[in-house]
């Protein structure tokens, strides 16, 4: 039986069932690409953020796109224009991992689509590129990571700050200790869509060419309803996990990189909904605090103000500022040499003042170099999303893990989603990193994962 008649006709999956279909061999009658052969690409979702991705992996030498695929027809078509002629165009994605001639996919879908293509993928000899959050929730994430191993598939996380030289620089400067000791780093996500929101809108007719139950996939089956759709689907628990999972996901892999530690001991949440009347569900204000081995992190969203911090240099670029003076989104880490403030687009390090100029700050006493524990400085990189996919189609050539591996992705993505259930439970979580369990809560282990909607309740 073909992997897409089992889905179709598995009304009765279980975990059993679907364990078995992920075991299966993975497809060896194609080979892999050498360094100079074309690598065939299909694309799976084919909204804005998709057809940007794809386009700087085409710009790869090399690189074709063989096929596209979308539930929704006026984003199918306008990828299959950009792509051209020769490709392919399907509304089901288990029809594109049948095509023979591709080597790698693109998942740029929905949070909550992410998982199953990826399995399937794998299992079909593709090699994937898929955006973040790794998956809907932990249990979605272990099993991608199961899959990429068990049929020795490159899996590359679409967090392309891992692929931003200032990121690595910032790195160095942390573990070569020239920051002095970081026992704080704080995380910030901050816009301001007070008082509308995402606004509401009633229930209506599927727009035509949308298949919306298959758009809804494992979530629960509800009427169509344009805040669910595209880009504000984000804003509800059946497809995301709001700010902290789609914005904060890369800061969070960021901070793990820079720290060279990827698991926290304990995690506890606050927030609410406090102004925003609109038709979402996630927080407006949501603040976690996470306990690593040797440092604390706190993390904020706030959806009633862009400001997030202060502290600007004139003529430098902050990623998404709107204001003269505001930081939008970063991360800052505190050491007793300085303090390291950082976004998408660059870095700046701002010194502490030696022990025996403190005392004699505002009186006078200069900013002169020497009366400083280090050196100001700063550095910066552009969107690191071409590198990113370039090397991810490097790694389809060579074999080597990617820079955003599948498991680094995924214990960047446990992060958010702990903070989540934390929020959701109001309790103070234990986490056990090695075994990626919740330690002796079972409310809140149950939220580890979720019952989707038959047929697609694989994983």
């Amino acid at each position: 039986m073909k992997r897409r008649q089992f889905i179709r006709t598995a009304a009765h999956s279980s975990m059993v069932a679907a364990a078995s279909c992920f075991a299966a061999p993975a497809l060896s009658a194609r080979q892999v690409p050498g360094a100079n052969e074309r690598v065939n690409v299909g694309l799976i979702g084919c909204g804005g953020r998709g057809l940007y991705v794809a386009r700087q992996m085409r710009s790869a030498p090399g690189v074709e796109f063989a096929a596209v695929c979308d539930v929704y027809e006026k984003n199918r078509n306008a990828a299959r224009q950009w792509v051209g002629s020769r490709c392919q165009a399907y509304k089901d994605f288990r029809d594109l991992l049948e095509q023979k001639d591709i080597d790698a996919v693109i998942i740029a879908t929905p949070d909550h689509w992410h998982a199953i293509p990826c399995v399937l993928a794998c299992e079909a000899g593709k090699d994937v590129y898929v955006e973040k959050p790794l998956g809907h929730n932990i249990k979605e994430g272990q099993a991608m990571v199961r899959a990429a191993r068990r049929h020795n598939r490159i899996v590359q996380t679409g967090m392309q700050q891992r692929s931003a030289e200032h990121f690595e620089e910032m790195r160095r400067i942390v573990q070569g200790g020239e920051l002095g000791k970081v026992r704080y780093v704080r995380i910030w996500n901050f816009r301001n869509i007070f008082p509308q929101g995402i606004g509401r809108r009633p229930d209506s007719d599927v727009p035509p060419g949308l298949d919306w139950d298959f758009y809804l996939g494992p979530a629960p089956r509800v009427p169509f309803n344009w805040n669910r759709f595209l880009f504000h689907y984000r804003w509800f628990w059946d497809y995301s996990g709001g700010v902290i999972t789609d914005f904060g996901t890369h800061r969070f892999d960021s901070m793990h990189q820079v720290m060279g530690a990827d698991s926290p001991l304990t995690v506890s949440a606050a927030g609410r909904r406090f102004e925003l009347d609109d038709g979402g569900e996630v927080p407006d204000i949501l603040q976690v605090t996470y306990e690593y081995p040797d440092f604390l992190v706190s993390y904020e969203a706030c959806l009633l103000n862009a400001h997030g911090l202060g502290g600007r240099t004139p003529g430098r670029e902050y990623y998404r500022a709107v204001g003269k003076d505001d930081r939008p989104n970063g991360l800052a880490f505190y050491g007793t040499n300085g303090a390291l403030f950082a976004d998408r687009l660059g870095y700046e390090v701002y010194p502490e003042r030696k022990p025996e100029q403190a005392a004699e700050a505002g009186k006078g006493s200069g900013d002169a170099p020497s009366r400083f524990r280090m050196a100001r400085r700063e550095g910066s990189s552009p969107d690191s999303t071409a590198r990113h996919a370039k090397n991810f189609i490097e790694c389809v050539r060579t074999r080597k893990r990617p820079v955003a591996d599948v498991e680094i992705g995924h214990r960047s993505t446990i992060v958010p989603h702990l903070g989540n259930i934390a929020f959701k439970t109001g309790r103070k979580l234990k986490w056990d990193g090695a075994k990626e369990e919740i330690i002796a809560d079972p409310e809140a282990s149950k939220l580890l994962g979720r019952q989707a909607r038959k047929p697609w309740d694989l994983i």
